[in-house]
């Protein structure tokens, strides 16, 4: 029989160069990512590099697996908003370092199957959300001032900013 316990599997080798190179790697691409999530939450810029970085060095230090996808998400985002402007900066951390302690235990009892219980379209309608919020929050990109009042982009500008906001 299997232990549900047994919390250090040490039959699988592993190769510490490959891992922290990985690592360095996937830190240096989601540096972009993390800066325009930590802005879109309302973070510090600094916020969303060192957590590019750590998350990295974390995964790289633990190990990762076939398909581990370790980086920000925008549903992290998105859900940090509010925390961000009620309560400040302190909660988050504390929310993000208690939801690391939620994941842990959820690996170490093994309760990731019960994912498979979620229907389809609750996960589609999920992401479906999230994109439509992400989109809302990045319409305000294309409002400026003028005389006072707020109004949305035209003419050239419009078009300087589309062509800057789409390009690879």
């Amino acid at each position: 029989m299997k232990s549900y316990l047994n919390l250090f599997d040490f039959t699988q080798k592993v190769n510490y160069k490959n891992e922290v190179l990985a690592g360095l790697t996937v830190a240096m691409t989601m540096m972009p990512e993390s800066l325009s999530f930590a802005i879109l939450a309302g973070f510090p810029p600094l916020v969303g590099l060192y957590a590019a970085f750590i998350m990295g060095l974390i995964t790289s230090i633990l190990g990762g697996r076939p398909g581990l996808i370790s980086g920000g998400a925008g549903a992290t985002a998105v859900v940090l908003i509010a925390l961000m402007k009620s309560h400040g900066l302190e909660y988050v951390f504390a929310a993000v370092a208690l939801a690391g302690v939620f994941q842990i235990l959820v690996g170490i009892f093994r309760l990731g199957k019960f994912i498979r219980l979620v229907p389809q379209p609750v996960m589609y309608g999920f992401v479906n959300g999230l994109a439509v919020i992400i989109f809302m929050a990045q319409l305000e990109q294309f409002r400026t001032v003028v005389d006072g009042q707020t109004t949305w982009l035209s003419g050239t500008p419009l078009i300087l900013c589309v062509a800057w906001c789409c390009s690879p």
